[in-house]
């Protein structure tokens, strides 16, 4: 049974009020699986099968691992705000462990994942297609070859991204329907038992309230917080060789924190402080958590919006398809991105802003100008790494 500690059973609406059943439920792994408890049977789906854990020797990042349950008590908070302070300063990135879901709960999740993708027509996905550009929103697919990444190459992935109220205005496939209750609560599970906590740790090491940054992310708010589904197919030689290797540019997320449910096909890389990038490693059933745009703007750049990309597996696990899990968190939409320049660090450390307060923009404008940018545009080359953009006046920055 999911443990809600003290903090989620204080939020206004937190996964024990949901409709759905599965918070509470053991969920099975096994192929095509019906799985039943007393009272409840949940639909059998198709189990995806990962690929096994690389074998090579490469790189690792080496972050910190945080055990979110302990965040449950005022002790464990002080414990841990320290840590996640300082990962969030240097890395801005770090592992999340015991955050509730047991291994054969979260296997589920990746079975879920890979629904929209194996089994959902290709002329239905163009039915819920979003439209990315024009509205600045992920909602819907984002369908392969959408985004340019270099030479003439674009991406082979594809993801399907919920807002997450999970059903309000927002339709979905088919193959989806069965199990939008378990994806809800994959939403509120996500928001209540990992964000609240980190967001609390992270208020907590800037010296501010503890609820400062939970605050300002309500789930029934308006705004765009989701859950992506992602897909990655391997490439063509041809393709490898113009983009050397390279799925994604190194980038910044645009959010507050990104929740990446660990998954084993080694592709994503951090850049670490000392320039080089480093893999991450999969830890089963652990989250890999990373800080945005909006937290740096939010923070002063007390914290830090980590550059990451994604390249091509290890040789081992080339020819594997590569199923992700997200939450992408951002505050509610008419948030304006200025630093909380009460916070006491600011009498030890200085305030870095991207811009003016007066000229910050929203979690809206900022997301909607993302959103609409990335992959798109046309970027100015600054040197053979960094490409830059200017969007709502801030200068963003790619890494080839």
């Amino acid at each position: 049974m999911t443990e809600i500690g003290p903090a989620a059973r204080d939020s206004p609406f937190h996964p024990s009020q949901a409709a759905s059943p599965t918070t509470s439920l053991v969920l099975a792994s096994t192929p095509s699986s019906v799985v039943t408890m007393p009272g409840t049977t949940l639909p059998s789906i198709p189990h995806y099968v990962p690929a096994p854990p690389t074998a090579e020797s490469l790189e690792w990042a080496d972050l910190p691992i945080i055990d979110i349950s302990q965040a449950a008590t005022p002790e464990g908070r002080a414990e841990l705000a320290p840590r996640v302070r300082d990962a969030m300063r240097t890395q801005g990135f770090l592992y999340v462990v015991n955050h509730g879901y047991d291994q054969a709960k979260n296997e589920r999740i990746f079975d879920i994942a890979d629904l929209p993708f194996a089994h959902v027509p290709e002329d239905e996905k163009k039915l819920f297609a979003g439209n990315i550009k024009q509205t600045g929103s992920y909602r819907g697919y984002k369908l392969r070859r959408y985004w340019h990444i270099e030479n003439g190459v674009h991406d082979q992935l594809e993801h399907y991204n919920l807002h997450r109220a999970i059903t309000g205005d927002q339709k979905h496939p088919k193959a989806l329907q069965p199990v939008l209750p378990e994806i809800r609560a994959f939403a509120e599970h996500n928001h209540f038992n990992v964000l609240h906590p980190l967001l609390r740790l992270l208020a907590r090491g800037m010296e501010l309230p503890e609820e400062t940054f939970v605050n300002i992310h309500g789930f029934d708010a308006k705004g765009e917080t989701y859950v992506r589904f992602m897909k990655y197919y391997p490439r063509s030689e041809e393709e490898e060789s113009k983009t050397k290797n390279v799925w994604l540019k190194g980038h910044t997320d645009f959010g507050t924190i990104t929740i990446l449910w660990s998954q084993p096909v080694s592709a994503l890389q951090i850049l670490s402080p000392d320039g080089k990038w480093r893999w991450i490693k999969h830890i089963p059933n652990a989250l890999v958590v990373n800080a945005g745009d909006a937290m740096e703007f939010l923070s002063g750049g007390f914290y830090k919006a980590t550059i990451h990309r994604v390249v091509q597996p290890p040789a081992d696990q080339r020819g594997y398809t590569r199923v992700g899990a997200f939450y992408f968190a951002m505050t509610d939409d008419d948030v304006k991105l200025v630093p909380f320049a009460e916070s006491p660090v600011f009498e030890r450390v200085d305030i870095v802003r991207k811009c003016d307060d007066a000229d910050a923009p929203t979690m809206e404008q900022w997301r909607r100008g993302r959103t609409s940018a990335y992959g798109q545009s046309e970027l100015k080359r600054k040197d053979e790494v960094v490409e830059e953009e200017v969007i709502n006046g801030v200068v963003v920055k790619h890494y080839n």
